[in-house]
């Protein structure tokens, strides 16, 4: 039989079959084929299963391949990592510019994860019921800077219901990972589009608080409309995966289309003569904390607040 995985708890995984969501587990085998993440495993992962009719449970037998798949660094010294979920059309970071801040730092970080991965991103402005005239200007500034170089931006208010209806047309037939800071509404979001999941949303949002990241897994709900929402506890810890410093601009699209008109091929972007992307950021072109964000990662400062 074949499934998706909906639902992972580290040993057991809820797998939807049809109209079934059946409980399963990992044939032993399955742990020692070359996956050296902590989970073999992730939702939206793709599967087949042998069911144990005693029980009533099922027997995961082979991974499909993956489209994609998205990581996130153990948080601990071991250096592994965590799958957070495969096969993912879509990645939605929720921001907010107050109570709490989203720092363009991090905005970048999990901008530059999501093109690492081959993921599309977008924004979505969340707390637009919160804006002030001034704040209202700040927000347009901030999206200019990212419709600019190609990422969908969208301002909403959870609490309210404002353009919650075009973040339903963004998720339709599509499987959607979403992300963000704790109290940024990310739990409001996902109970304006799934009202019955109220509680369960809350309790993920405070056990995710407690700072149990490392054993916290992401889960996928289906969406009346059509599509999958993945929910992600524990952003805080999403952490740029290793890029090389050599191809770290390739991630960043506004230094990618302009990296061949620089003069030397390995240039680094940051005090060579004749680099084109030195001098878009001068013509401004390039937006100043864009480039802020390349440095910082480029030489391994933290940008995850």
């Amino acid at each position: 039989m074949q499934g998706l995985i909906t639902k992972s708890t580290g040993s057991w995984y809820q797998v939807r079959s049809g109209d079934e969501t059946i409980d399963c587990r990992i044939k032993g085998k399955f742990r020692i084929k070359g996956i050296t993440t902590t989970n073999p495993l992730a939702v939206g992962d793709l599967v087949d299963f042998d069911m144990e009719p005693e029980q009533g449970t099922g027997v995961i037998t082979n991974l499909h391949q993956r489209k994609n798949y998205i990581i996130r660094k153990a948080i601990n010294l071991s250096k592994q990592a965590q799958i957070i979920a495969a096969n993912l059309d879509r990645a939605l970071l929720v921001v907010t510019l107050a109570s709490p801040r989203t720092s363009l730092g991090f905005i970048d970080r999990f901008l530059v994860t999501a093109e690492a991965y081959d993921i599309p991103a977008c924004l979505i402005f969340n707390k637009l019921d919160l804006f002030s005239d001034e704040g209202l200007e700040i927000l347009a500034d901030y999206q200019a800077i990212y419709e600019n170089i190609g990422y969908p931006c969208y301002s909403v208010s959870a609490l309210e219901g404002t353009n919650i209806d075009k973040v339903r047309v963004l998720l339709k037939d599509k499987a959607t990972l979403i992300s963000g800071h704790s109290g940024v509404g990310k739990s409001s979001l996902i109970n304006r589009l799934l009202p019955d999941l109220d509680l369960r949303t809350h309790m993920v949002s405070e056990w995710s608080d407690k700072g149990m990241h490392t054993t916290t897994f992401a889960e996928m709900f289906e969406l009346p409309q059509g599509g999958y929402i993945i929910d992600t506890p524990g952003i805080r810890e999403l952490g740029v995966i290793d890029i090389e410093k050599e191809v770290l601009s390739h991630f960043f699209p506004e230094m990618r289309e302009r990296m061949n008109q620089c003069r030397f091929n390995n240039c680094r972007h940051i005090n060579e003569p004749g680099c084109a992307v030195l001098d878009a950021l001068e013509e401004g072109e390039i937006a100043q904390s864009r480039y802020n964000s390349y440095l910082s990662i480029y030489h391994g400062h933290d940008t995850r607040a």
